[in-house]
């Protein structure tokens, strides 16, 4: 399988994937796509770094792992492929995003991509799954790559927005440097948390433009 990571990645990560765990995770993920139907596509795996430059990166958006309907998954965390109908966790995004931003905007596609190419690494816990099978890519170490990834970003990078939606997110995000970072947490987005209080009202959108544009950054066109 190949690892279509760009040049500037393979750099920033070439300790991590030259580890035997890696190497392991590739062989196994090889056979998985040969005997099951998995999620994203081969080719869309590292989609997330393909997307986003790590010399551009601002924001890091944690998910935990593809969607795992047909067609659905594009390698970006919350993200859908443009043809697909827009998830509930992601129609909540959507809807935060609009009351903190006071607009009116309501888009008719889930893909993600724009934030990516604008410097924000939306980045699942596990890059793959099996189809109609949650979490079930868990068990193959995927939790070390994508560990690794986020103390990089934390260690070799200043001034960066980590966005943790719910206790899975934030356990993940625990060993990010904070004075070097700005961490906003709250509830996950998906129906069960947003309904309980946990998500609606974070105004984690404009929070992080505010930020970005306080460290002379460019702001997200999140719109």
């Amino acid at each position: 399988m190949k690892i279509n990571l760009s040049t500037e990645w393979q750099a920033v990560l070439t300790d991590e994937i030259k580890k035997p765990y890696f190497k392991d995770l590739i062989e196994v993920l090889d056979e998985e796509y040969q005997k099951y139907i998995c999620y994203p596509p081969a080719e869309l795996i590292f989609s997330a770094f393909q997307s986003c430059s790590f010399a551009d990166l601002k924001v890091v958006i944690i998910g935990q792992d593809p969607y795992h309907g047909e067609g659905e998954a594009n390698g970006l965390s919350f993200s859908v492929n443009d043809s697909v109908k827009i998830p509930p966790s992601l129609r909540n995004i959507f809807r935060e995003l609009n009351d903190d931003l006071d607009s009116i905007f309501m888009s008719t596609s889930g893909n993600l991509e724009k934030w990516a190419k604008q410097g924000v690494l939306l980045l699942n816990a596990s890059l793959t799954v099996r189809k109609d099978s949650p979490n079930s890519h868990k068990h193959l170490k995927w939790n070390l790559f994508t560990d690794a990834v986020i103390q990089i970003i934390s260690d070799q990078k200043e001034n960066v927005v980590f966005l943790l939606w719910g206790s899975f997110a934030q356990k993940k995000g625990m060993k990010i440097d904070r004075s070097k970072h700005f961490v906003l947490e709250c509830g996950h987005p998906s129906p069960m948390s947003a309904n309980q209080g946990k998500w609606f009202g974070n105004k984690h959108f404009s929070q992080t433009n505010a930020f970005l544009q306080s460290k002379g950054i460019q702001k997200i066109d999140w719109l």
